[in-house]
């Protein structure tokens, strides 16, 4: 059977010019809308378009079969970049993977979380997941998908005089990328435009979202989403990870917003990257 979701994605790239992959484009993680998107999903993707995206991260088809979904996407000019990629089903079959992203057109497969004890994880449980990732970025690379990780601030715990367990995987990471959430990266306690200065070329997506000012860090991955505010209101600098990312060619900025304002937050972050962007 015919993929109707590889035909649509192919025709809109050709006849949609708002379509074609800028040097940097504003995408959304749809775990945004978590909440949204039970109640109504097309009601959500329409205003997704309305904000001004077309680059998704996600999938899953909110109940609907493969073509209504094709079809939602298409009606509203969005498509699938990236797809989740779960550690443990990494570690058993990568084809349920392979295929959710083909079935998308998704370039990217992204795993958002190592399973590890509470608190931050050990250089020993960094190493193997490192392996881990280096042999399924091979393979996944095989089949056009690039394979990515998501820090989420559990990383950060000392390896070495003035290196964290972060760095290792970083220089270590032959076969596969990071999609940094620098939100996370903060509480970690580490500082996201200072890892993209130290590793350049090493991120073709960042997970864009800022943290009030005030908010303590964590060590274990955690923390209040409540936190998330306006891109360029609160203590990262979104700004100059803007103007680095123009630099190094990051491909896609995707805001993540989890709080339960990102409905009305979303779109000011939009125009704050836009604006960036610009100058």
């Amino acid at each position: 059977m015919k993929n109707p979701f590889r035909i649509l994605l192919l025709f809109l790239i050709i006849t949609s010019p708002a379509l074609q992959v800028q040097a940097q484009e504003v995408a959304l993680q749809l775990y945004s809308l978590r909440n949204e998107m039970k109640q109504d999903p097309a009601k959500y993707h329409q205003l997704i378009s309305e904000w001004g995206i077309s680059a998704l991260e996600g999938g899953g088809g909110y109940g609907m079969s493969d073509t209504e979904y094709a079809k939602l996407l298409a009606d509203n000019n969005l498509r699938i970049i990236g797809v989740g990629a779960d550690y443990n089903q990494l570690t058993r079959d990568l084809q349920p993977i392979i295929d959710q992203a083909k079935k998308y057109g998704a370039q990217y497969a992204t795993c958002y979380w190592i399973p590890h004890a509470d608190g931050p994880i050990s250089i020993e449980e960094i190493k193997i997941a490192t392996a881990l990732f280096n042999a399924v970025g091979a393979e996944l690379k095989k089949e056009g998908i690039t394979f990515l990780y998501h820090p989420h601030g559990y990383e950060f715990a000392k390896y070495g005089k003035k290196r964290v367990v972060l760095d290792y995987m970083l220089e270590h990471a032959e076969n596969f990328a990071f999609n940094m959430d620098v939100f996370w990266v903060k509480m970690g306690g580490g500082d996201p435009l200072a890892i993209m200065k130290k590793y350049p070329g090493k991120f073709p997506m960042l997970h864009l979202k800022d943290r009030k000012v005030g908010t303590p860090g964590t060590k274990d991955g955690k923390g209040n989403v409540e936190t998330n505010v306006v891109l360029g209101t609160g203590d990262i600098d979104i700004a100059g990870i803007i103007q680095e990312a123009k630099k190094q060619g990051t491909v896609y900025l995707s805001i993540e917003d989890e709080s339960s304002r990102s409905v009305t937050q979303i779109p000011k972050s939009v125009a704050f990257i836009k604006k960036e962007l610009n100058k």
